[in-house]
């Protein structure tokens, strides 16, 4: 019987990689190459709880970029942001 890959098995060997939504998403945030370490860890260990500190220096970077977009859309629209209930 063969043991089917990790989930977490994703290197970049392919072109496929470039046509993938996620990994577009992700490299628009500045938060991609965090993104690959964790891959690469969870590629390495197969186990979540030794990736923590990548997995969390990822986490921070997405943070950091959403809050960033969330003030850039609000300096966009402040009307709209004042008349939408919440």
């Amino acid at each position: 019987m063969m043991a089917s890959p990790s989930p977490h098995d994703r290197s970049r060997k392919d072109d496929q990689d470039e046509d993938d939504p996620v990994d577009q998403m992700i490299s628009r945030t500045g938060c991609a190459e965090l993104h690959y370490a964790v891959q690469e860890c969870m590629a390495e260990h197969q186990d979540w709880r030794v990736c923590q500190k990548q997995v969390q220096t990822f986490k921070d970077c997405m943070i950091h970029f959403q809050n960033a977009r969330k003030e850039q859309l609000r300096k966009q629209h402040p009307a709209s942001n004042q008349s939408s209930p919440s």
